[in-house]
């Protein structure tokens, strides 16, 4: 497919599931051994972002998949995030800009505030995707009332840009996102810049990953979903890539803590994907993933969106079926974070 294909015909074009048989990227288990599907920690809620604890408390956003509102949940514990009533902070308008698909909203807080960085089309191209920021004045993120339309994030080029996160290390503030870049034949790459406050950016993009390997180009070349975890002396950065069936996946870049994380040079990516599709789970697509920490303090939490199964009928991106998962994050030896296979639900991590 040429990168002038409209968004919308790069969607609708090839997202159905290969036919049975060998997938890309999937374990080649018997569907006969797959497990009875683990309950989710939340149904229907993709791209799922869970806080770190704030005075006590998780919070929860995610895309729905009517793809029209924000929603925040709290809890003080990671388990109670599944019961916990949802408040609608942000609808899209009934016509005009962001008034068509809203995506993968993130909330974070910063310098006393808090943010939330979210994708939207308009009513009249719903894939017109762009990235825009909430702002909150208010301690608690429940309340609609604190919220109120920032901005659309400025990148480089006013071009798809969707799945904005951010991290602060060494002092400064970074923010990576995934967008289609003029003359680049792909979806879309990762880009990394520093940031002058919570929704400008102070730099130009550095290009940090694109879509080449047989795994990050199945149905679509992708590189989306980036999400930070810093320790044991590196920045790691998953990402999810390919299509949002089964096919979907999770892969790995990683720099030095103390590289200059806007070298394209300081990144390094996992040759293979570290989380995929598993059968025997009864796990697929999973990707979207951020962090969290355990109740503990201590126990590093993987957050991730999956289906309990494979063949889907349509487009998948309107399949509600992606649930928010849950489950522990353990470390090799060398410092190097093991992801597993997906298997979370809404069981306690620690």
């Amino acid at each position: 497919m040429s990168y002038g294909m409209s968004r919308r015909t790069l969607l609708r074009g090839s997202l159905g599931v290969a036919a049975a048989g060998t997938v890309a990227g999937l374990s080649s288990a018997s569907p006969a051994a797959a497990a009875a599907p683990v309950p989710p920690l939340i149904t229907q809620r993709a791209d799922p972002f869970i806080t770190p604890r704030t005075n006590g408390m998780y919070y929860f956003t995610g895309s729905v998949p009517e793809y029209d509102r924000i929603i925040v949940r709290g809890a003080s514990t990671l388990t109670g995030l599944s019961t916990a009533a949802e408040s609608v902070i942000w609808r899209r308008p009934a016509s005009g800009t962001m008034g068509g698909h809203i995506w993968a909203p993130e909330l974070h807080r910063i310098d006393g505030r808090w943010y939330i960085y979210f994708a939207a089309g308009d009513s009249d191209d719903v894939f017109r995707i762009r990235t825009y920021v909430l702002e909150s004045t208010r301690a608690d993120p429940l309340d609609p009332a604190g919220w109120t339309l920032k901005t659309q994030l400025r990148t480089e080029w006013d071009g798809f840009t969707l799945d904005a996160t951010t991290f602060a290390h060494r002092g400064s503030r970074y923010l990576v996102w995934a967008q289609s870049e003029p003359e680049i034949a792909v979806n879309t790459s990762l880009y990394i810049a520093r940031m002058a406050n919570p929704w400008t950016l102070a730099t130009k993009p550095t290009r940090i990953s694109t879509p080449t390997r047989t795994w990050e180009i199945q149905g679509f070349k992708v590189n989306e979903g980036p999400a930070a975890l810093i320790r044991n002396g590196r920045v790691f950065l998953t990402f999810s890539a390919s299509a949002t069936d089964a096919r979907y996946c999770m892969g790995l870049l990683t720099a030095s803590a103390n590289a200059d994380l806007l070298n394209r040079a300081s990144w390094t990516k996992t040759p293979n994907p570290i989380f995929v599709s598993n059968p025997e789970t009864s796990q697929y697509g999973p990707g979207h993933n951020c962090f969290t920490v355990a109740e503990d303090g201590v126990t590093d939490v993987l957050v991730y969106h999956a289906r309990d199964y494979r063949d889907i009928t349509g487009d998948p991106l309107y399949d509600p079926n992606r649930h928010t998962r849950i489950q522990r994050l353990n470390w090799n030896p060398d410092g190097t974070p093991s992801f597993g296979v997906p298997s979370g639900g809404a069981g306690p991590i620690t």
